[in-house]
């Protein structure tokens, strides 16, 4: 099982570059970093973990920024985010990032996208809240036209864009969604909670799954696969990677159990002695 890492990187926590050196040296397989572009004070939303929202969701770097200084310092360590914000992004913009750093790379990118959670950041980015899920959807289409290896159109609710050149192209080959519909781009996994509308979009349009906590599944697993396989997907190809996870050998042996072949383990949000010291106790599940 490859042991990969998140956290919420800050301007008061270790560096981009600090801290993709000590992973690759480790051994750990990848870094992924959220993303917050702002934090209104005056929230309506509750925390997802519920209390006070923490500090270090206002104060995110960049994850796009934060990961091209780690693809810059490193040679093997993968790169994702956990998760972006496809709707409050420009997707124009967001497929010219995404192409780019998967590029510059290697081909080492692995796009976690959602819907978010914070009603009032969306708002913020001109996004209706009932109409996210259908946006990011959108968006992902019009992406996925830019990237095709061929000018291609693409016109939509929420986005439409001319047939363009549009380089660099993602380095990761297609897949094959159903006979005759490719998938272009880097693999893409969808975080959020089990569900039948998140389950439907996973098979719609992307490759797997990032479950956050990893709890629940022994019973969401079947149904995840069993709505991957009614959309005509191949069940060898459905990727599942919990995210954001506090981990113990004995969970770790159960996601083994469940066929998972990733996992990726939440570091604090802290100072570089701090994360080195986490990262010694974790070198266990290595």
């Amino acid at each position: 099982m490859r042991i990969a890492t998140t956290v919420f990187l800050t301007d008061r926590t270790v560096s981009p570059t600090r801290l993709a050196h000590h992973l690759e040296e480790r051994g750990f397989a990848a870094l992924y970093l959220p993303e917050h572009t702002h934090i209104p004070i005056s929230r309506v939303t509750p925390a997802p973990t519920g209390g006070e929202l923490p500090e270090r969701y206002g104060r995110t770097l960049d994850p796009f920024v934060g990961l091209a200084q780690a693809a810059a310092v490193t040679e093997r360590l993968r790169l994702g985010t956990g998760v972006t914000l496809v709707a409050q992004h420009d997707p124009i913009g967001l497929a010219k990032q995404v192409a780019t750093l998967d590029h510059l790379s290697g081909g080492r990118l692995t796009l976690g996208i959602g819907y978010g959670w914070n009603v009032e950041e969306a708002a913020d980015h001109g996004v209706s809240w009932p109409t996210r899920r259908d946006r990011v959807r959108d968006h992902m289409a019009l992406m996925r036209a830019l990237w095709a290896p061929d000018p291609t159109a693409h016109e939509g609710p929420y986005g439409s864009v001319q047939a363009s050149h549009a380089h660099p192209k993602p380095v990761q080959p297609p897949r094959e969604l159903t006979p005759g519909r490719p998938l272009y781009g880097p693999r893409t996994l969808i975080g959020g909670a089990a569900g039948p509308k998140l389950f439907a979009a996973i098979a719609d349009h992307a490759d797997g799954w990032l479950p956050i906590g990893g709890g629940g599944l022994t019973e969401t697993l079947p149904v995840l696969r069993a709505a991957w396989e009614d959309a005509g997907r191949d069940p060898k190809t459905l990727r599942v990677v919990p995210y954001a996870v506090q981990p113990n050998p004995g969970k770790l042996a159960h996601y083994a159990d469940l066929g998972i072949e990733e996992v990726v383990l939440q570091l604090p949000s802290a100072r570089e002695a701090e994360i080195l010291r986490v990262l010694d106790d974790f070198a266990q599940y290595l």
